[in-house]
């Protein structure tokens, strides 16, 4: 009877390709993937070591599945990903219930790996970070009609609050052939909707050709038969350029949504996170781009608290939020990451005051939000059907203006049974929090 394998795959959507590899090399390896975890033989935990939310659901995770295994229902625990290549000795050693322990650089090896553990081997492992897989054969994890890219790994933009680069290495872009190749792969198989993700996504290629090479590699992307949207998350502000713009005004495959994490406006602010820019600059930015690409759906996210954060420079970043009125937007707390630069500056706030702050900007967002929603209703949207709720007596899905996993919902009746991944339109009738409520135009 072979062994049977389950994957828990914590943190980003990066995050979720390295699993999908995984998954691939596993299947090829003969085991039997299986859905759900707590009745597997071996367990995986692709964990999340970024910021402290995310390092405590990695760690219940794997204590879940510490108990199921002190039971008898589990046989190997695997723990990888950011927690395990951050944290090395500390998970090795603080969880002994943990049979191996691999870091990134060790991922292609995952199969022999649990070959060793369940011949009664303990396995603690971790390769060069540069050793991570940035392709392969993978197993689509989500809902079969979309996925995502992975056009680059790591990060070198060094802002003082990330780990990121200690963890995941510096940038390294993959090579545009082979991005492509995947991306054909996906249509292939079935994938309408393909979401290109990096840590900066809009620095693809400056490593490989010296300059961004992004708007390249979507124009051939879109190219590519049988996808329908294109969606680009994580771009950093200082490299969308013009050429950027005009290709997603362009390119019809391209949803007109800019996902640009900003995180401040203040200047002297983003100068302590060793980023670039101020208010000025970035309304300007973000002005030129509703100029050029009508109907743009702009998300971004924010950090309260960051320390030195004056209430004037709290409250400069409140009236930002008002000006702009992003379509979609996160805020998070400041959360101080030991071994970041940010750590250990002076004038870290207290906990209770950066939640406050943090709660501040999102009630006005959820006010920005509201409004927006309800210019929606009388629209037509076309929508990719993700499901059905049979205690809303709806479907739900999808429009251009929301990323998988990230943002709101529209939920519509419809007279027919409808497929996963059908996309179809819908007319908004109301608003229900954030999310769209409506029934199909038949």
């Amino acid at each position: 009877m072979p062994i049977k394998v389950g994957m828990v795959s914590l943190g980003c959507s990066k995050n979720q390709v390295d699993s999908e590899i995984m998954l691939s090399l596993l299947k090829k390896g003969g085991y039997e993937l299986c859905a759900d975890s707590g009745l597997c033989d071996v367990v995986i935990v692709n964990t999340c070591g970024f910021i402290e939310d995310a390092k405590k659901e990695s760690i219940e995770n794997i204590l879940e599945f510490c108990t199921l295994k002190k039971e008898g229902r589990i046989k190997v625990i695997v723990v990888t990903g950011c927690l395990a290549e951050r944290y090395r000795e500390e998970v090795a050693k603080e969880i002994p219930e943990a049979d191996v322990v691999l870091g990134i650089g060790k991922n292609s090896e995952i199969v022999e790996a649990i070959g060793r553990a369940l011949n009664g081997e303990r396995v603690v492992e971790f390769g060069d970070k540069y050793d991570l897989p940035l392709s392969g054969e993978r197993i689509i994890s989500n809902l079969p009609f979309f996925a995502y890219l992975k056009v680059a790994d790591g990060c070198s933009n060094r802002c003082t609050y990330c780990a990121i680069p200690s963890i995941r290495g510096d940038f390294r872009s993959r090579g545009m052939e082979d991005i492509l190749a995947e991306a054909r792969w996906m249509a292939e198989g079935g994938v309408k909707e393909i979401n290109v993700v990096a840590q900066d996504t809009s620095r693809y290629g400056e490593d490989l050709c010296g300059k961004p090479m992004l708007p390249e590699l979507l124009r051939k992307l879109c190219k590519i038969d049988g996808i329908k949207w294109i969606r680009l998350l994580y771009l950093y502000p200082d490299r969308i350029s013009d050429e950027l713009i005009d290709v997603i005004a362009k390119e019809e495959k391209i949803v007109k949504y800019m996902d640009i994490p900003l995180q401040h406006c203040s200047g002297e602010v983003l100068r302590r996170m060793n980023r670039r820019g101020d208010r000025g600059t970035l309304t300007a930015l973000l002005q030129k781009i509703r100029a050029r690409i009508p109907g743009v759906v702009l998300r971004t996210t924010l950090i309260c608290g960051f320390p030195g954060e004056t209430k004037e420079q709290f409250e400069e970043l409140c009236e930002f939020v008002d000006e702009i009125r992003f379509e979609r937007l996160g805020c998070f707390a400041y959360s101080a990451e030991e071994g970041t630069p940010a750590a250990s500056m002076e004038g870290q706030l207290d906990e209770s005051e950066k939640l406050h702050r943090c709660e501040i900007v999102m009630e006005q967002q959820m006010g920005h939000a509201e409004r927006f929603n309800e210019r929606m209703i009388g629209r037509v949207l076309e929508v990719a059907v993700e499901g059905y709720d049979r205690y809303a007596e709806s479907y739900f899905g999808r429009s251009y203006m929301d990323a998988p996993d990230i943002d709101t919902k529209t939920f519509f009746t419809s007279e027919h049974p409808l497929s996963i991944g059908d996309f179809v339109q819908v007319k908004v009738e109301d608003t229900i929090d954030y999310d769209l409520m409506g029934s199909l135009v038949e």
